[in-house]
């Protein structure tokens, strides 16, 4: 895929933009059954160059579909277990005493850290320490050990997992390394067509491995166009709009939403939520953003950004419920 850069080849560079999304869909699909909402949302936080967190209870495929899209985005990938016993130096390297004809010195060992795509699976299995140590990756695109500091390489994408219903021996995400998740993404059940065809694919001949069709050009392309592509004021005004409208103080809040919400989103996801909508439409081959990309991307946005109030926990009412909310009381135009 080449996009060009100058103006009268933007229907070109859309249309390429398209095809590659539309190559990453076929090429997943003799391999993951279902779960396309889950696969455009991973996409586009590809093409944004953000970092993921994917939410479902165990066997929905969630560590199979990140280890599909390593393999169709020709980037490498790593997966790390996190338990409660795993230290920083596990993940991220540590330094080695080294002896050569009598001279002696420290060479740096990488970790697994050390991957275009890294799967952090069960995150919230790891303590805090290990945890500040996949932040400052995912911040700086960098670690630090022994006070030097070791790039990543390019690109880097945490693609994290977290299992809802398990919450014995687990630590909790800062806010602030959820605040660093571009989306979090809910992966549910099939439905039954669905999952027949699941039984049926792995009961049967194993699949045949997936290809690379995307390469890492292709990737820095698009990455490139999407930030390229324009936003109307009216579209960026509606995403500053449900954001703020997420903040209890400010004066955008409704009235419901005050008793629910302790601290709503902040600027990074006013950030997210444009170039997310502007993801959506370049991969759809549209030529802006339009409101209805800022509204698909605001659930995987504001779901896991907003504190809730005691009085909204005893009563059952989640953060995503109130997004969802807020969705409807914004496109009826209150």
């Amino acid at each position: 895929m080449n996009i060009p850069t100058s103006a009268t080849d933007d229907t070109a560079a859309l249309a390429s933009a398209q095809r590659l999304r539309e190559r990453f869909l076929a090429a997943l699909a003799p391999r993951i059954v279902g779960q396309r909402d889950v696969l455009d949302e991973l996409l586009a936080v590809i093409v944004c160059g953000g970092h993921c967190l994917l939410e479902g209870v165990p066997g929905l495929a969630k560590t199979l579909i990140v280890k599909s899209l390593a393999q169709a985005l020709a980037i490498n990938y790593g997966r790390i277990q996190f338990t409660p016993d795993l230290m920083p130096a596990d993940i991220i390297g540590t330094d080695v005493l080294e002896e050569d004809q009598g001279v002696r010195r420290l060479r740096f060992l990488p970790g697994p850290m050390f991957h275009n795509v890294l799967l952090a699976d069960e995150i919230n299995r790891a303590p805090p320490k290990t945890q500040s140590a996949v932040l400052e990756a995912m911040q700086e695109r960098q670690v630090t050990v022994g006070g030097t500091s070791h790039p990543l390489p390019h690109p880097f994408f945490v693609l994290a997992t977290r299992n809802p219903i398990e919450q014995e021996g687990t630590y909790p995400l800062p806010e602030g390394q959820l605040d660093r998740f571009m989306f979090m993404i809910r992966v549910d059940y099939p439905d039954g067509a669905d999952e027949l065809e699941i039984v049926r694919r792995t009961t049967g001949p194993e699949a045949d491995p997936i290809t690379a069709v995307i390469s890492r050009d292709e990737l820095a392309e698009a990455a490139r166009l999407v930030r390229a592509l324009p936003v109307a004021e009216h579209v960026l005004q509606s995403a500053i709009g449900i954001v703020r409208a997420t903040r209890p103080q400010a004066m955008e809040s409704p009235e419901w939403l005050r008793g629910l919400v302790q601290y709503g989103a902040g600027p990074r996801a006013s950030q997210f939520l444009v170039l997310a909508a502007k993801a959506r439409a370049a991969l759809d081959g549209r030529p802006c953003a339009e409101l209805r990309d800022v509204r698909w991307a605001a659930a995987p946005v504001l779901r896991h950004r907003l504190v809730t109030t005691f009085a909204a926990d005893s009563e059952g009412i989640t953060a995503e419920a109130i997004v969802m909310r807020l969705l409807a009381a914004v496109a009826k135009g209150g």
